[in-house]
This record gives C-alpha cells, sequence and structure tokens, in this order.
C-alpha cells in the first residue's frame, strides 16, 4: 500500500486528515498503519479501530496476518490494548473488544488499566519504542464522537424535515404547500395568492391548528 493510499484509507476510517470517497479494506489499513511506524497515525489507532470495528470486515486475525515479522505483530497487539485503555477511559464497549478482553494475560489487563490511569494524568504513554501524547490521543478520540454525534444530530434533522414534508403533502396540493411555507417565511403574497390562501389555505391552517382536532386524531391513532 502506497502512503498516499494508506493516508486516504485511514481518513475513510475517521482520522481526520483527508477526505476520499472509496472503501478501504480495514484490515489490510489498520496493518498498514501499525507497520509505518508513524507516531501521529498511531495515536490516532483508538479512532481508526473503533471505526474499523463497525464494519464486518474487521478482524484482528485477518490484521495478524498481514504482519509477517513478530515485531510488528506485537506492536499491533500494544495498539490494541492502548485502544482498549482509551475505551475503558470512556465507558464504551465493543463486541470484538469484549471478546478479546476475555482472553487477555493478567499483564495484558494491567497494561489497559496503567495506561488508562496515564491518559486519566495526561502522562506520555510509550508503545514499543514509540511515545504518545496522552491529550492528542483523547482529543482526537473525542473529536472522532463529536462528529459521529453531529452527523446523527444531522441525521434526526433531516428525518424530521423528511417527515414534516411527507405530512404537508398529506394536507396541502403543492401550490398550497408553497403558500403556505412563504406565509410562513413572511415572503410577500402577491394580490392572487392572497387570495387563494385566505380562501383556502388559511382554513387547512385553522383546523389544523386546533388543539381538540389534534387531541382526537392522536387517539384515533392510538397515540
Amino acid at each position: 500500500m502506497t502512503d498516499r493510499k494508506l493516508l486516504k484509507s485511514v481518513s475513510k476510517l475517521g482520522f481526520p486528515m483527508f477526505e476520499v470517497s472509496e472503501e478501504p479494506d480495514v484490515n489490510e489499513t489498520l496493518a498498514e498503519v501499525v507497520k509505518s511506524h508513524d507516531t501521529r497515525l498511531w495515536e490516532g489507532f483508538p479512532v481508526l479501530l473503533a471505526r474499523a470495528g463497525e464494519s464486518y470486515q474487521f478482524t484482528p486475525e485477518q490484521v495478524k496476518q498481514q504482519l509477517k515479522r513478530k515485531e510488528q505483530r506485537d506492536q499491533f497487539h500494544q495498539l490494541m490494548l492502548l485502544s482498549g485503555s482509551l475505551f475503558s477511559l470512556y465507558h464504551l464497549s465493543f463486541s470484538w473488544w469484549n471478546k478479546l478482553k476475555r482472553n487477555l494475560s493478567k499483564e495484558d489487563k494491567d497494561m489497559v488499566k496503567t495506561w488508562r490511569n496515564y491518559l486519566v494524568h495526561n502522562q506520555t504513554l510509550k508503545c514499543n519504542d514509540a511515545e504518545l501524547d496522552p491529550q492528542r490521543l483523547k482529543g482526537m478520540f473525542e473529536l472522532y464522537f463529536e462528529k459521529e454525534a453531529e452527523k446523527e444530530s444531522r441525521r434526526k434533522e433531516k428525518y424530521v424535515e423528511f417527515s414534516l414534508e411527507h405530512a404537508l403533502s398529506q394536507v396541502f396540493s403543492p401550490k398550497q404547500k408553497e403558500l403556505f411555507k412563504k406565509k410562513l417565511e413572511g415572503l410577500p403574497l402577491n394580490k392572487t395568492e392572497q387570495e387563494y390562501y385566505s380562501r383556502t389555505v388559511k382554513k387547512k391552517v385553522v383546523a389544523l391548528a386546533n388543539s381538540e382536532l389534534h387531541s382526537l386524531s392522536k387517539r384515533l391513532l392510538g397515540l
């Protein structure tokens, strides 16, 4: 995997550097990040791992298969433990991590606890021969989840918008809906539009605003 392809892949997995459209091979991407020995990418590894864990493609075993040297497999294991310490810090649970955690040695479990404590107190973490900044680790992780929260909020807003649009279409014709929105936004209506609004649209608006009608409608729907 070329450096350019690697950076594109980690971006797709959630590292906020570049924007790409193609789907990466998550196992290959994680393996290449391990082999890169790039401290910047290693500090973003928990984000990549959390994002990769959302994919049905991700399995730690397949990542290990692409790491030919024992040193690389050990580094991957250490980065997994590091990620686990962040998951623990933020009280996050992933099915694959819970499964892996059950099979960790006592030494590995102690390491996760130790690194979690380092993160709490902003102490430098040593992963093999690399020194990782705790504030950057936490900062990138928090940024990822902030962006995920923003996406979820936008999805909810879009759903509400579509739901409202559908409801309006059930009550008003396209022209009536147009006048309803213009009136709502305080836009001027010409004489013909104003007459049509008063004669037809306003009557429906008054009916919709009736609280008793609203209550009866909800009762009919069992809401």
